[in-house]
């Protein structure tokens, strides 16, 4: 799994996956301008890094780049999410902590993400507690 992205490669990429089409260097720098001071040749050189990181894909357009995303944001949340899981010594208790840390929508998107990945053909698991059934953080 790639490293986690730094603060600025974060503010770069999340135009990147919010404009959602091949972008210039200074289209971001325009838009990081609105809040923060920052060169073009900053810009230029993280999104450099992001595609030598494989964060990004680029094409040559004149004597520029357009870079494109590789993955989705989603895909880079749960890939974070597994890398943390991945490295706890007690997996089980890992998910209930992060359970308890959710809200009832972050709980209620668990659900339905659960039922979207077993299919509306999948007979539920009547051997173990559902793994739709979130636990509420009062109910412990």
């Amino acid at each position: 799994m790639p490293r986690p992205l730094g603060e600025l490669e974060d503010a770069v990429m999340t135009r990147v996956w919010k404009w959602n089409r091949p972008v210039t260097v200074r289209e971001v720098l325009e838009d990081l301008q609105q809040e923060r001071s920052i060169a073009y040749t900053t810009v230029m050189t993280v999104l450099d890094n992001l595609h030598q990181k494989g964060w990004v894909r680029r094409e040559a357009e004149g004597r520029a780049y357009r870079y494109e995303a590789v993955s989705t944001r989603a895909a880079y949340a749960a890939a974070l999410m597994n890398d943390a899981w991945s490295q706890s010594d007690n997996p089980a208790a890992a998910l209930i902590a992060f359970f308890g840390m959710m809200s009832e929508e972050q709980r209620q998107a668990l659900r339905d993400a659960i039922r979207i990945v077993q299919g509306p053909d999948t007979p539920p698991d009547t051997s173990a507690p559902n793994p739709g059934s979130v636990p509420d953080p009062g109910e412990r």
